[in-house]
């Protein structure tokens, strides 16, 4: 399946119908009266986050969607039925954005959440609403209401609890597939990762996070070089980012330079979100080899460096124990804050 983040689309509700000119002749009825009915209202269009989804791929090739007019009013006080909505079902995690793609209109980040992004018109009265003593026989109804249109962007964020980052080759797909069940493609050559990955990881019945893996980052892609910086998006709503620094290279305190660069260029609090930073691929190092490595990654970036091997498995869980201890405080804290700044409990099974 292909993964498509963001599109532009067309939306527009329903006209409403037309009510109805119609007077009451039947036999042995000597006077009949003005019996037009309303027109029934537009159909509006609504936006529904849904689980199950992760790619925008379904708007790849249907991008206009119209909700049903109403139907017309009839005689004998018949109204019009309303115009069926139409529904986009997107990924949880969609941003909904205006046409000039930096104006926020929502943002779909709960399971079911749904939200109107265009009123039906209302249906016009027909001539019985008319009559009264003055005119006892209107000859005149109201039209239905034009529905709204409205272009917009739909720019999907996956939600994730962990992201990871780093160069091309740093061994993040091999790390998302020792940490879970996902199974990215993994090659001995750079950009083998075009788009992100997502892996649940299960440490046990209780401790449950999902992970996700973005394609690497190289100097400049702030400006565009390589993949940009296009896929960080996907990581902007985790609780800590894992950066994967490749032991076996010449430089790990430039690798990791130019990494953290990239995400304090892109903004959006990136570069503050906290960062467990690890050097990777150490099985294909010596025990010399692999503590020089660490002291020169820790020189540079003032921080302690965990010691992980996609391959091996070697400090894989470790380093998932202390992320998910940063993902339940972000969590906690978020309980909090929804409480009111009330004391909550740790569940307990």
């Amino acid at each position: 399946m292909k993964f498509l983040d963001q599109c532009k689309i067309y939306v527009r509700s329903g006209n409403g119908g037309g009510g109805a000119v119609s007077f009451r002749r039947e036999k042995y009825i000597e006077y009949g009266g003005p019996d037009g009915g309303d027109g029934g209202n537009g159909g509006d269009v609504w936006i529904e986050a849904v689980d199950g989804l992760n790619t925008l791929i379904d708007f790849r090739y249907h991008q206009h969607f119209k909700a049903e007019t109403g139907t017309h009013g009839m005689g004998r006080n018949r109204h019009g039925a309303a115009g069926a909505d139409a529904v986009l079902k997107v990924p949880v995690g969609t941003q909904v954005l205006e046409e000039d793609k930096e104006t926020l209109i929502v943002d779909m980040d709960t399971p079911g959440q749904r939200y109107l992004l265009c009123k039906g018109g209302n249906g016009g009265w027909g001539n019985d609403r008319f009559k009264g003593p003055a005119n006892q026989a209107p000859y005149h109804a109201n039209p239905g209401q034009e529905g709204e249109e409205r272009w917009i962007w739909l720019r999907l964020k996956l939600i994730a609890d962990v992201g990871l980052a780093g160069l091309p080759n740093a061994g993040k797909s091999t790390f998302l597939a020792a940490a879970s069940a996902a199974k990215p493609k993994i090659a001995d050559y750079p950009f083998t990762t075009l788009a992100p990955n997502l892996g649940v990881v299960d440490l046990s019945p209780n401790e449950r996070f999902v992970i996700a893996d973005i394609p690497g980052l190289i100097e400049g892609a702030s400006e565009g070089a390589g993949l940009g910086t296009r896929f960080l998006g996907h990581v902007e709503r985790t609780a800590v980012l894992i950066h994967l620094v490749d032991g076996t290279q010449d430089d790990v305190a430039e690798a990791w330079r130019t990494v953290r660069h990239e995400l304090e260029a892109y903004g959006e609090e990136l570069g503050d979100k906290t960062e467990i930073l690890a050097l990777n691929k150490i099985d294909a190092l010596s025990p010399d080899m692999i503590e020089f490595q660490r002291q020169a990654l820790e020189e540079a970036s003032g921080a302690k460096v965990r010691l992980v091997s996609g391959v091996s498995g070697q400090g894989v869980v470790d380093i998932l124990r202390e992320a998910y201890a940063l993902v339940r405080q972000r969590k906690a804290a978020a309980a909090l804050k929804a409480r009111g700044g009330e004391e909550v409990e740790d569940w307990k099974p």
